[in-house]
């Protein structure tokens, strides 16, 4: 058996298969609409990372089992990062769009139902997105305490503009597919039940042309993108930031919970330290006291 059979035979959480010189790995947690945790990064990663042991693979496709294409990092993960462990998480991301944006072929994201949070920041990490007439696109990370600095602060606003990558990032708009298509968020839609043959079709097209061109010019496509690696990497510190602060917890909760989170409370709080701080000030306590 060969490495790339014996690594996707250990896989739990994705499916793999190489099936006509195209690889379809597919996010397999349908029970909590495909959102991930480490375990399912890492297997994203090896699953990716494997096409390069076959050369006769002509690009991949990334979907998502179920109900939803993924709704992003699942919160049971999430809830117990914190400063210390964040880069166990964050270098799970970052390595994942790195491999995906460093592989020599294509990577076709194939979306249906709920594309969201990370699940949003996966789709804008591969090279093509097609989506089923069901797709609904978002960056949710506001409304649960969040930071969607891994990708979607990045391209965003190359790709929408930023005053619409603002509104989807602070007011954490939603995109139905058809919206998705007009404003560039993605390729193409398509109805549901022609999702998987259209995705098929695109395939075939790219398997009937030059894998060295394609190679080539994905290289030169991602160069000026490839600059915003710093961008990657100060995101990364201000996600460590706000891992297990109580405004993250209290947004994943809040969900989890199925309630509203209460986040004027840390604004209120806020308010009262800055209060007391300028009361301070105008009372001369940023002095030394006379004795």
């Amino acid at each position: 058996m060969n490495p790339v059979a014996q690594s996707a035979a250990a896989y739990k959480e994705v499916l793999y298969e190489v099936k006509n010189g195209v690889a379809w790995i597919t996010i397999n947690r349908p029970e909590v609409l495909n959102a991930f945790r480490e375990q399912t990064l890492d297997e994203l990663t090896d699953a990716l990372r494997s096409t390069r042991n076959d050369p006769s693979i002509a690009c991949a496709v990334v979907a998502g089992a179920g109900k939803a294409f993924s709704a992003g990092g699942d919160f049971y993960a999430m809830m117990r990062l914190n400063r210390a462990n964040s880069c166990h998480w964050n270098d799970r991301m970052l390595g994942l769009a790195m491999t995906i944006r460093g592989l020599a072929i294509p990577v076709i994201a194939m979306v249906h139902g709920a594309c969201v949070g990370g699940g949003n920041e996966l789709a804008l990490w591969c090279d093509l997105v097609i989506a089923s007439d069901d797709a609904v696109f978002g960056q949710t990370g506001a409304s649960v305490g969040a930071c969607p600095t891994v990708g979607a602060t990045q391209y965003l606003p190359r790709i929408l503009g930023e005053r619409l990558a603002k509104e989807m990032i602070f007011l954490a708009r939603k995109f139905s597919a058809e919206e998705a298509a007009r404003i560039g968020l993605i390729n193409k839609v398509v109805p549901k039940a022609e999702l998987r043959q259209a995705t098929e079709d695109w395939c075939e097209r790219i398997k009937s042309h030059s894998p060295q061109t394609l190679r080539a010019t994905k290289k030169a496509l991602n160069f000026e993108s490839d600059e915003l690696y710093a961008a990657w990497q100060h995101g990364m510190e201000l996600l460590a930031e706000i891992w297990g602060s109580e405004e993250s917890l209290e947004g994943m909760k809040a969900f989890l919970e199925k309630r509203k989170p209460d986040f004027n409370q840390f604004r209120m709080r806020n308010k009262k330290l800055v209060e007391e701080y300028l009361a301070g000030v105008a009372a001369g306590e940023n002095q030394a006291r006379k004795k």
